[in-house]
């Protein structure tokens, strides 16, 4: 394959999930403030497969933030604390081999950097730090806990690192 293909496949597969992420975020009536449960957190767990993948889960975040979220503020706050954990996670591929614990590290970044919507909360909706950060991280643990088994085992059938 050459290498323009190959880069227009990641281009490809990055829009596709940019497009995915916003449809997921759309599905469960819980996808924005104190409280968030959005499937859609679920592709977080692609960079953990693939690096490559990171641009289509961020670029989902930023479209979804910025029409059906808080709008601009929700994109540079939710967009940074997504783009935080996801460089983190693919940071790890080469010194973290084994998957599994990548996928248990990505949930603790994920459920760690909800500080940063805790504190866009504050600013946007008057609400408590706190306690904000308690549910936004609670939330976000649970929806990437559950998710994790399940994208991984999606992954032994997909194979992400070789279809991208």
């Amino acid at each position: 394959m050459s290498k323009n293909s190959n880069g227009v496949k990641v281009i490809a597969a990055n829009a596709i999930i940019m497009g995915l992420y916003v449809v997921l975020s759309l599905v469960l009536p819980f996808s924005s403030g104190a409280i968030q449960f959005r499937l859609s957190e679920s592709l977080n767990h692609l960079v953990v497969f693939n690096r490559k993948l990171l641009w289509g889960v961020f670029g989902g975040v930023i479209i979804y933030n910025l029409f059906f979220g808080f709008g601009i503020l929700d994109v540079v706050f939710g967009g940074g604390q997504t783009l935080l954990a996801l460089l983190l996670t693919a940071s790890l591929h080469k010194i973290v081999p084994n998957m599994k614990a990548r996928l248990a590290l990505n949930v603790l970044f994920f459920t760690a950097s909800m500080f940063m919507i805790a504190l866009m909360l504050m600013m946007t909706a008057d609400l408590p730090f706190w306690p904000t950060f308690a549910t936004t991280a609670l939330s976000e643990f649970i929806i990437m806990t559950i998710s994790a088994p399940v994208m991984y085992w999606i992954n032994k059938t997909v194979d992400f690192e070789q279809r991208v």
